[in-house]
């Protein structure tokens, strides 16, 4: 069962005010790359309470409507934009363990069992930031003034999945003994393309600035499948708390068989790494 949202954390996690208005929620100017960085960042963690996940939730929220204000809420092509430039923004800065640090935490496990761990533990990672979206969504459905920030919600919290699924793949394939190299830009790259193709990596091609790369037909492939998972979280819109349980649910299903898939091509069954 889904907590209810206490008034205060209801308040906080308000929208900013209208283009044209003055309010104590309004934001100038563009958002500030190392803050979204740091929020999505911190979503990403195992053990963040739901209070704290909600309250991120809320910073990514007043972030993109002070980045892209009020009138583009409503666009989809404009929230796309929005959801592809945030994960290439923000996929520099998503920290990978490596297998030492992996074996450490996970009490010595290696190999598959390690796997199965990391991917149970991402799926409920991305079930909790649906459950906490969903949480928010509620306020929003009881709270009319604020309902303008429902779907800018779904754009922030579609970044956050998509931020621990990276960090998934990257931790993956440390477990497999395909550590990702290169600078965070290069590995950058490499985990926008697994994620977008749901395929391991060569990690001997790896390479080329995110700048350069996001020129290519990569950004479509990505947009593409932001597509798909933004209109799949439209279900954590639900009236009240309905869907926090529903985005709770389908975050655990898609990330547990996205880690499969690549847990597959990384153990070469169905070889599909990517040659990027």
């Amino acid at each position: 069962m889904v907590e209810p949202v206490p008034a205060d954390e209801a308040a906080e996690n308000a929208p900013v005010q209208p283009e044209g208005q003055v309010g104590p929620g309004s934001l100038a100017g563009p958002a500030d790359d190392a803050e979204l960085s740091r929020a999505v960042v911190a979503l990403t963690g195992d053990d963040v309470p739901v209070k704290e996940r909600r309250r991120l939730l809320g910073r990514l929220v007043r972030l993109e409507v002070g980045e892209r204000g009020v009138r583009d809420l409503f666009r989809p092509k404009k929230a796309l934009g929005w959801i592809t430039d945030s994960v290439t923004r923000v996929a520099p800065h998503i920290p990978l363990r490596d297998l030492e640090t992996l074996r450490a935490h996970y009490n010595g496990l290696e190999g598959d069992a390690l796997a199965d761990r990391l991917i149970r533990n991402a799926a409920r990672v991305t079930a909790g930031i649906g459950a906490a979206g969903g949480g928010v969504a509620a306020v929003e459905w009881v709270a009319t003034p604020t309902l303008l920030s429902a779907p800018v919600l779904l754009a922030a919290e579609t970044v956050a999945v998509v931020a621990v699924e990276m960090k998934l793949i990257g931790e993956l394939h440390a477990v497999y003994g395909r550590p990702i190299p290169g600078s965070g830009s290069q590995r950058a790259i490499a985990l926008i393309q697994a994620w977008a193709e749901r395929r391991g990596i060569n990690p001997l091609r790896v390479g080329g600035s995110v700048a350069a790369a996001m020129g290519t037909a990569l950004r479509k492939e990505l947009r593409d499948r932001l597509l798909k998972r933004f209109g799949r979280n439209l279900s954590t819109m639900g009236p009240f708390l309905t869907g926090a349980a529903v985005g709770g649910f389908l975050n655990r299903r898609a990330t547990q068989s996205l880690g499969a898939e690549i847990s597959k091509d990384l153990k070469g069954q169905g070889h599909r790494v990517i040659e990027s």
